[in-house]
């Protein structure tokens, strides 16, 4: 997922050093949401890792 955020962020900036607005806007957009997804996905995994190693031990 962070992968693709960065690929978008890249392609965000590319586009805005071309002039391409539009779709450096959507890139930007599009990275920032895959980010925060990511993000959210790291917590959630975080906290069902650690609360089936209690479950465990």
């Amino acid at each position: 997922m962070f992968k693709w955020a960065l690929i978008f962020a890249v392609i965000a900036l590319l586009a805005a050093v071309l002039g391409f607005s539009g779709v450096a806007g959507a890139a930007a957009g599009i990275a920032k949401i895959l980010f925060f997804v990511g993000l959210a996905l790291v917590v959630l995994f975080l906290v069902l890792g650690s609360a089936a190693a209690k479950k465990i031990s």
